[in-house]
């Protein structure tokens, strides 16, 4: 049985299907007007658990993600670099692919991109226009009537009969105050430039809002079984998708909804102004892999704050050279009774609502005892753990890379420099080599190489 926690009643509930084997999951991608940030792939990496836990216990998935190619600020830094739209965009998409791939996360089934989506969106503002809940205001903007909607602010638990109301929100986001009628289509203004679609309205673009409603229905139904996201979407962004959603079919839009906790930087929000501000190539450029990066990111419960350290970095480099050395000597055949108690004691933990702390303890139970009882018949519990981990290096899977000759001659030099106890320089080759591509390990049995990613 797994069990998560539902944002939308406030309890821990069992899921499962609503039909047949298949959780249908939509999940909030990213807005494609920069890199991606280490506090965006925390809530993707959360993703990429729940996703791989769906898939522990059995159940097959049908995921959609979206790609926000369309809104303020892609609209704001496509002008300002006086190109397309989609040739700005195109540049963050193919980047958040590449960064996934980094981190090991596996791809949804669909990947829509708003602008490819516009007549479903229309279709559905007109939907919504025809039923009376929303209007075209003077400047030939349409507007969702909040006030229409007697649901509002369930999702959010928030009575908003005492907030601001009355109001009309032209920003994609806003806050709690300022609670009021939200934009489903913008009409165009001179500072969209050349960004703009025909509609029964005039010439515009669509709220971001409208824009997750409609692709969400049209891949998963009217009706599904699991939304996700980071925190700071549950109001206004998934308050308002439910509100379009239920207003245009009358039906429960999503059975259960998940949100992730906020990531912080040494303990304070990450801001550029504060120096404290990385998108994963920064930390890939600091030498560290993909695979250091994605098991900090997942060492913790997804609804508590994550404090990202660079000594959480190197904690997480020890760990995983602790784990690698033992799955080393690990082997196939019938996994001893200890070894299968672990493996039960992970699979609870991850079916406990995704408590990845208590399933690494179970990990880790599992190389100490590996390590003193012998690892013979731990390979396939390894593997089993991995499934939702994905952070494990299987040696003898992974085709041997070759080393090129620049990066092995700073190698050999590394050697020597700490043969001579020339700590700085071995440190200098270190970042030399980490330039190239190529993390050095460290352990008593000497140097050895990762390729990063």
């Amino acid at each position: 049985m797994m069990n998560v926690y539902n944002s939308l009643t406030r309890r821990v509930e069992e899921l499962k299907p609503l039909e047949g084997n298949e959780i249908r999951l939509y999940t909030c991608g990213p807005t494609v007007y920069n890199f991606a940030h280490i506090g965006n792939f925390r809530a993707y990496a959360f993703e990429d658990i729940l996703r791989r836990v769906i898939q522990f216990n059995g159940m097959k998935i049908r995921q959609v993600m979206n790609l926000t190619d369309v809104d303020d600020k892609t609209i704001r830094g496509a002008n300002a670099a006086g190109v397309a739209l989609t040739d700005y965009t195109k540049t963050y998409k193919d980047a958040f692919f590449a960064d996934l791939k980094k981190l090991n996360i596996q791809p949804a089934e669909v990947y829509p991109a708003a602008t490819d989506h516009i007549p479903e969106m229309i279709a559905l503002v007109q939907k919504l226009m025809d039923k009376g809940v929303a209007y075209q205001s003077e400047d030939g903007s349409v507007y969702f009537k909040v006030r229409e909607f007697p649901g509002y602010g369930k999702l959010a638990h928030i009575d908003f009969d005492n907030q601001r109301t009355g109001l009309r929100c032209a920003a994609d986001e806003y806050d709690k105050e300022n609670v009021g009628d939200f934009a489903l289509w913008k009409a165009w203004e001179e500072s969209d430039g050349p960004v703009g679609w025909d509609s029964p309205w005039g010439r515009g673009r669509p709220g971001w809002h409208i824009e997750c409603s409609a692709m969400s229905m049209k891949y998963l139904g009217e009706t599904f079984d699991l939304h996700t996201g980071g925190i700071d979407n549950l109001f206004p962004h998934h308050e308002n998708e439910i509100a379009q959603a239920e207003a245009a079919t009358g039906k429960e839009f999503v059975r259960t909804w998940m949100h992730c906790a906020h990531l912080r930087v040494n303990g304070e929000k990450m801001s550029k102004s504060a120096g404290n501000f990385f998108t994963l190539r920064d930390l890939l450029e600091k030498g560290y892999t993909g695979r250091e990066i994605r098991y900090v990111l997942i060492n913790a419960h997804y609804r508590t704050g994550l404090n990202f350290a660079f000594t959480a970095l190197e904690d997480a480099r020890k760990a995983l050279d602790k784990i690698d050395r033992c799955v080393a000597q690990a082997t196939d055949g019938e996994a001893p009774e200890w070894a299968t108690k672990h493996l039960q004691d992970f699979a609870d933990a991850v079916n406990d609502d995704l408590n990845l702390p208590r399933a690494f303890a179970a990990l880790f139970e599992l190389v100490r005892d590996a390590n003193g009882k012998g690892a013979a018949g731990t390979l396939g519990v390894f593997k089993r753990m991995d499934e939702v981990l994905g952070v494990i290096f299987f040696e003898n899977e992974k085709k041997e890379e070759a080393i090129p000759a620049e990066v092995k001659a700073l190698l050999d030099a590394r050697a020597e420099a700490r043969k001579s106890k020339n700590w700085a320089e071995s440190d200098r080759l270190r970042d030399e080599i980490a330039a190239l591509g190529w993390t050095v390990k460290d352990s008593r049995d000497g140097q050895s190489l990762e390729k990063k990613g």
